[in-house]
């Protein structure tokens, strides 16, 4: 071991670590920005180390992403699942105005962070997304029906392009006030959608 490699190598917690220093690095600063001697030094693995376990850094940005779906980091999102609460305002639940830290920045949606990021050089990458959110409208289409929705279909995508636009624009803006925005928005289009008697409790 040279003096230039981290003190703390491989070990049965070296994916774990290098996951967690991809989700911290990328959120951060991004992904183009975090080479894989970053990503290295904050694991505390060695290059090669990180090369067993990922083959590349598209690698590595896929199982980031996974880890997203899999443990979804929007509070609004996992409000989707809640049983306890109407179709309608599990919808509505999506566009509250995240919480934020003073001086934070927001960073939006991660999947679009990281197509947009990849710019057709990670097509692993972009395949991963696109299912991701088609999935995503589909989860809304379901909860649609539910509420009562005559076309589920068209209110989800519809919902699906207000959610993420709103993510985008607080982005670019890094203020969540398209939240609020979209909130309205979206109470009008799923009362507009949703036949009187229907998803109402």
């Amino acid at each position: 071991m040279t003096g230039t490699e981290p003190t703390h190598q491989g070990g049965r917690g070296a994916r774990e670590r290098i996951l967690r220093a991809a989700a911290e690095l990328f959120s951060r600063d991004g992904i183009h920005a975090t080479g894989v001697a970053r990503l290295a030094e904050v694991a505390h693995v060695s290059t090669r180390t990180l090369y067993q376990h990922f083959p590349s850094k598209e690698a590595i940005v896929a199982a980031y992403l996974g880890r997203f779906r899999a443990e979804p980091p929007v509070p609004a999102v996992v409000q989707l699942a809640r049983d306890d609460v109407d179709p309608r305002q599990r919808l509505l639940a999506l566009f509250r105005e995240p919480s934020t830290s003073p001086g934070a920045v927001y960073r939006g949606c991660a999947f679009h962070n990281a197509v947009v990021e990849g710019a057709g050089t990670m097509p692993e990458v972009a395949e991963l997304v696109q299912q991701h959110k088609q999935a995503f409208t589909h989860r809304l289409a379901r909860l649609a029906a539910e509420a009562g929705a005559t076309d589920p279909e068209t209110l989800a995508r519809r919902l699906a392009l207000l959610f993420d636009g709103a993510r985008a624009l607080s982005t670019s803006l890094n203020d969540t006030q398209p939240f609020r925005d979209a909130h309205d928005l979206a109470e009008m289009l799923i009362d507009q959608a949703v036949t009187p008697a229907a998803g109402r409790t």
